[in-house]
């Protein structure tokens, strides 16, 4: 059984409370839970530096659930990698060269995102992404990943969560993707 460190990156605002991310962020330990073994960290209420590292250590696949603010991170999940990732234990200098000292090798991450972006500005060289895809649209997150050492799984985002919300629709669209990108069967009883 392999072991899985799901993250949820949402910071807290008045006007951006995390229900939807929360609502993804149990929904995926939910459809993981019995099929892997699972670990959890909800940034915003606190952390341990040392323990997320032992997490990271332990993990096989890392999902992190994050509401992308500004085209990046929240900046608690921004500190929380400042903090974590650490010289030594997440990445070291390589006579290989830059970007190839990476400590976490072998381990695996998948990004599952919420915006406000609707899906229709990717993939259109009219759209506000210039025709870019979405993995393209997070490339400098995957970069942070990458530079410790880690393998990206396919990302998943739900769009358009403000001006057109639909949870149900979210929910779906992420059980398929758990069930395509880590070959499992969702119950849906």
């Amino acid at each position: 059984m392999k072991n899985v460190l799901v993250i949820n990156g949402h910071e807290y605002y008045d006007f951006a409370k995390g229900e939807l991310n929360k609502t993804m962020f149990d929904e995926i330990i939910q459809t993981l839970d019995g099929a892997y073994e699972v670990k959890t960290t909800v940034i915003d209420a606190g952390y341990d530096i040392k323990e997320e590292q032992e997490k990271y250590k332990w993990a096989d696949i890392v999902i992190y659930q994050t509401p992308i603010y500004w085209f990046s991170l929240p900046a608690k999940f921004k500190k929380y990698m400042d903090e974590v990732y650490e010289y030594g234990v997440f990445f070291a200098g390589s006579a290989e060269g830059y970007g190839k000292g990476g400590l976490m090798k072998g381990k695996k991450y998948m990004f599952s995102t919420t915006w406000n972006a609707p899906v229709t500005e990717y993939n259109n060289a009219e759209g506000f992404f210039a025709g870019k895809d979405f993995e393209d649209s997070i490339a400098h997150l995957h970069y942070a990943q990458q530079f410790i050492g880690m393998e990206p799984l396919k990302s998943f985002g739900a769009h358009d969560v403000i001006a057109n919300p639909d949870i149900n629709l979210y929910k779906r669209e992420l059980q398929a993707h758990l069930e395509d990108v880590f070959e499992i069967t969702v119950n849906q009883s």
